[in-house]
């Protein structure tokens, strides 16, 4: 990775915490929640170009909830 950049982002309280919740479970910070939420959009979108679903699956491997609308 290059030389970071520092990015302002204005949210509201209800967001703040929920990055503060998402943070503290994955034993991370702020920053590393944004990364790893742009990835995981970063591989939706790609999936959805491909003509693929995107979504949460069982065990087994049977899609149980497609999410829709990236």
């Amino acid at each position: 990775m290059g030389k970071a950049i520092r990015f302002s982002l204005d949210m509201s309280p209800e967001f703040s915490q929920k990055l503060d919740e998402l943070a503290a479970e994955t034993h991370g910070s702020k920053s590393e929640v944004l990364r790893r939420a742009v990835a995981l959009l970063d591989v939706a979108v790609k999936a959805k170009k491909e003509g693929k679903k995107f979504g949460v699956a069982e065990k087994d491997q049977t899609l149980t909830t497609e999410i829709v609308g990236i």
